[in-house]
C-alpha cells in the first residue's frame, strides 16, 4: 500500500484528531462508553440488551463520515493496495487477535485510555508503537521488501 504524501495536510490531520477526540468525549459523556472501535464492533458480535443500536450507529457513522466528507469535497487519501487477498486476510486476523490479547485496539488505548491516565493503556500504546517501529524497520531495511 502506498500513500500520496503530497495530499497530507497538517491542518486536516489536526482537524481529524480534534474530531476523533470530540467524538470520544461525547460518547463517554453521553453514553458512558469508551470509543474503542474493536470493542464496539465486538459488542455487535455478542449483542446485549440495549447495546446494539448505539454500537451500530457508531460504526455506521465511520462509514457515513467518509461519504459526507467526500460529498463536501474533501478528498480521501489515495491508497493503492498491492498485496493479495490472502495477505490482507492474514493481517486482519492478526490485528483482531492482537486487539483481544491487548484488551483493546489502538483507538481505545491511545485515545480513550491515555485520556483517562490508564497505566495499562500507556503500556499497550507503547507496545503498539514499538511493534510498529520494529515492523517498519524490518520490512523496509532488513526483509526482502524494498
Amino acid at each position: 500500500m502506498t500513500v500520496d504524501w503530497g495530499a497530507f495536510s497538517p491542518a486536516a490531520a489536526l482537524a481529524g484528531g480534534a474530531l476523533i477526540g470530540a467524538a470520544a468525549v461525547l460518547l463517554y459523556w453521553l453514553n458512558g462508553r469508551l470509543a474503542g472501535v474493536s470493542g464496539i464492533a465486538a459488542g455487535l458480535l455478542r449483542p446485549a440488551a440495549g447495546e446494539t443500536a448505539w454500537r451500530a450507529c457508531f460504526l455506521a457513522g465511520l462509514v457515513i463520515g467518509v461519504i459526507l466528507a467526500k460529498a463536501f469535497g474533501v478528498a480521501p487519501p489515495v491508497l493503492h493496495v498491492t498485496d493479495d487477498v490472502a495477505v490482507l486476510l492474514a493481517g486482519g486476523l492478526l490485528v483482531g487477535f492482537g486487539t483481544r490479547v491487548g484488551g483493546g485496539c489502538t483507538s481505545g488505548h491511545g485515545v480513550c485510555g491515555l485520556a483517562r491516565l490508564s497505566r495499562r493503556s500507556l503500556v499497550a500504546t507503547l507496545v503498539f508503537m514499538a511493534a510498529a517501529f520494529a515492523t517498519v524497520y524490518l520490512v523496509r531495511h532488513v526483509a526482502w521488501v524494498a
